[in-house]
């Protein structure tokens, strides 16, 4: 293989490595810019949840608790479950992209239901108590999800109300959900996790597809350069180089010394061409002797 080739193939490896890196790098960047979005973007609809819930249980619930009969149950006046599930569907009709839900181990609302992945985020919440927030990625229905995770706890014995003994909740809980889930809960436990999920995987096809034209650029890019390579070292080194070979070897013989060659270019052919004429002018010397 020949120096050109040589050389070509090597910036040829070193341009489709950088390529990589480059493609690489771009998808990467803009995966964890869609991740840190994502954050923003659930940690504000989680404050917005919260602050409906706290309003709700501070100001509606007691008024509401006041009004109605104690053994009467009406799921979207009295329950905070059932007042944010509300909320959630009327949002989510103009804002696809968005999940919520308020995964509970054992609840009366059978959607609800914790999945295997909820049920992790859960058992992580009740054996860490100081552990506040979960994140992370997971994957739902071929679908890349980011999302948030906070606990929920049975910090006001007004819970146990309706997730109590179920012989003391109201009836129409009772004729609404029957009594085989939902109920003993106990104080302090931790029973289910508020989990806000955002889609990336937009994000994510549009991060492959940049980091795909950039590679397809990229090597584009290379390859012109490759070719503006090949054709400077064609002209101005293998040529010379096989220029001042051809003449050493005249030289040798004895033929052309008559032949004087310069090279214009004061590099290090330059200098192979110095000491190339020097030899020429040493054995015209010693012809003439």
């Amino acid at each position: 293989m020949g120096i050109r080739a040589r050389l070509v193939f090597i910036m040829g490896v070193f341009s489709l490595i950088a390529t990589l890196i480059i493609g690489g790098a771009t998808y990467k960047l803009t995966e964890r810019n869609a991740i840190i979005e994502a954050r923003q973007k659930g940690q504000l609809l989680f404050n917005y949840i919260v602050s409906s819930r706290k309003y709700f249980k501070n100001y509606q619930r007691a008024l509401v608790l006041e009004l109605v009969e104690e053994d009467r149950f009406y799921p979207e006046l009295m329950s905070g479950f059932v007042v944010n599930r509300g909320i959630w569907d009327v949002f989510k009709e103009n804002h696809q992209g968005y999940n919520f839900k308020q995964a509970t181990l054992d609840p009366l609302f059978p959607a609800n239901k914790a999945d295997k992945d909820e049920v992790r985020i859960i058992d992580a919440f009740r054996k860490r108590s100081d552990l506040k927030k979960q994140e992370g990625l997971v994957e739902k229905n071929g679908e890349k999800l980011f999302y948030l995770a906070f606990p929920i706890k049975v910090d006001n014995k007004g819970c146990l109300r309706c997730h109590g003994d179920p012989l003391n909740a109201p009836k129409d809980q009772i004729e609404i959900y029957g009594t085989e889930n939902g109920y003993n809960w106990k104080y302090g436990d931790t029973v289910s996790a508020y989990v806000i999920y955002v889609s990336i995987h937009e994000a994510i096809k549009d991060a492959k597809r940049t980091a795909g034209i950039l590679f397809l650029i990229g090597i584009g890019c290379f390859f012109l350069a490759l070719l503006a390579m090949g054709f400077f070292l064609d002209r101005h080194v293998i040529q010379p180089i096989e220029y001042l070979s051809d003449r050493t070897e005249e030289i040798s013989r004895g033929e052309n010394l008559g032949e004087s060659f310069r090279h214009k270019a004061n590099d290090e052919i330059g200098v192979l061409a110095h000491a190339i004429e020097h030899l020429r002018l040493v054995m015209i010397r010693k012809q003439k002797r």
